[in-house]
């Protein structure tokens, strides 16, 4: 069954928060059901929306959920691929996936989402 305690997501909300910092990235990260790790941006120097390899009617201008399966498809190599990509590494890190889809056994450490900005307050890009 899928679990992230606490004490785990404090560790890499330590890591997560110097990797933003580097980057200049103001982002939160919390713990979702118990088995769930999120890592909310709020605003920063990389623009997340320009880096989109296809733009249309599904993403905002305020919001992006990533994909965290599909950041080379969904982002252009670049800043935003680059920090994508370390954010997840350290998000995953000490996870699995021993699922079968071909058995329907379902075993998974945890779950990993990346959230760009809310849907009630935009990210907020600096100049």
């Amino acid at each position: 069954m899928a679990y992230i305690s606490k004490a785990d997501k404090d560790a890499k909300a330590v890591e997560l928060r110097a990797l933003a910092k580097q980057y200049g990235i103001k982002a939160t990260v919390a713990r979702k059901h118990c088995y769930t790790i999120v890592l909310n941006i709020h605003g920063g120097k990389i623009d997340f929306y320009g880096a989109l390899k296809e733009v249309d009617s599904n993403y905002s201008k305020t919001y992006i959920q990533v994909n965290p399966y599909w950041v080379d498809d969904q982002f252009n190599k670049g800043v935003a691929h680059e920090f994508l990509t370390k954010a997840l590494e350290i998000m995953n890190r000490g996870n699995y996936d021993n699922s079968d889809i071909m058995t329907d056994y379902h075993d998974r450490g945890f779950y990993v989402d990346i959230n760009i900005g809310q849907w009630n307050k935009a990210y907020a890009l600096a100049a």
